[in-house]
């Protein structure tokens, strides 16, 4: 067995992938003046190619935050060479486990990558104990990596790798600001996801440019009020008659138990035409559609999905994908969409 050759092949290969890894996915620069937003996952909680499960990652200056993180989106993260390093909190909307079931491997590898402290879980009751439970669960693994390879320049101090939480009681007011940092300001708002509650939205205010994700909600002409004005409002949307015909179908494949779960969906998330007529009563610049539950879906398609939006008038809308980003620059108007 010839190793020099296969440890010419080894560095060849090796030499291949980082190179189209580099090429598709250029770095995301380390500081940016203004916000900017990339869809880091914007399906469903049902599992489909090509999206992750909910999440929006939203950088101020050189700082890195996320609206949630659902399973897969770590790994579009990491693909798109975002700066993790940077991370410095997760503000969660609800605890459903499509928004927070990667917590932990977000957290992980934004310390391997060199976070300098905790990163910060922000959110209703509840996420103390997300905290907990992750930091629990990766004590070992942390255990394990500082002991390998915490050497020379190189430093994985135990107490960067855990997560703080930071709870935010539901507010009597229906808002509350929950973040003050460099000139962020992120409130928290309280939407309607019962029996899911408390769930919030979170709007972030940045140098005169302004982002609200909504997190899952029914049509809250509060969640407008709190959007007034905002350049960008990220909003879930479910297609009724897409789970509609969703849950028929489950139910003639004699799935009732699946049938019935897809039904009772219906009474706790916006439609596409119920978010544009939010979007339209916060007078916001532009909308965008994510966490998609029917995208990827056989039933689907956009035109279907939408149809409707455009009736209450004019307004500028569209899709989310992974790998979306929008700009918006500092003491400026631009918007800007972009796609990695």
């Amino acid at each position: 067995m010839d190793w020099r050759k296969i440890g010419a092949a080894a560095v060849a290969i090796l030499a291949i992938c980082v190179t189209s890894a580099t090429a598709q996915a250029p770095a995301v620069p380390a500081s940016y003046d203004g916000l900017k937003v990339v869809f880091c996952g914007t399906s469903g909680p049902l599992p489909v190619k090509d999206r992750a499960k909910a999440c929006t990652a939203i950088q101020a200056g050189g700082t890195l935050y996320l609206v949630d993180i659902g399973p897969e989106a770590t790994e579009n993260l990491l693909a798109w060479r975002m700066p993790m390093a940077a991370a410095r909190a997760v503000f969660v909307t609800h605890l459903h486990s499509d928004h927070i079931g990667e917590i932990g491997e977000f957290n992980m590898q934004s310390w391997v990558a060199g976070r300098p402290g905790p990163l910060i879980l922000v959110g209703p009751p509840g996420v103390e104990h997300l905290a907990a439970g992750f930091n629990e669960a990766y004590g070992i693994d942390h255990g394990f990596r500082n002991a390998h390879h915490e050497h020379g320049a190189v430093k994985l101090p135990i107490a960067a790798g855990l997560l703080k939480a930071q709870v935010v009681p539901p507010p009597a007011s229906g808002t509350t600001v929950v973040w003050r940092e460099n000139g962020l300001t992120v409130t928290a708002i309280v939407v309607h996801h019962n029996p899911v509650a408390p769930a919030y939205a979170y709007r972030f205010d940045y140098r005169g440019r302004s982002v609200v994700v909504s997190g899952d909600t029914i049509k809250w002409p509060p969640l407008a009020v709190a959007a007034k004005g905002a350049d960008v409002l990220i909003h879930e949307a479910q297609n009724s008659d897409m789970t509609k015909q969703l849950s028929q179908g489950l139910a003639m494949m004699g799935n009732e138990r699946m049938s019935s779960i897809m039904t009772d969906t219906l009474s706790y998330h916006t439609t596409p035409v119920e978010a544009a007529d939010i979007a339209r009563a916060a007078g916001v610049k532009r909308l965008v559609l994510s966490h998609l539950t029917q995208a990827g879906l056989p039933m689907y398609n956009p035109e279907t999905f939408t149809r409707g939006m455009d009736a209450g008038g004019p307004l500028d809308w569209r899709l989310a994908r992974d790998g979306m980003t929008i700009e918006l620059p500092a003491g400026s108007a631009e918007i800007k969409f972009g796609q990695f």
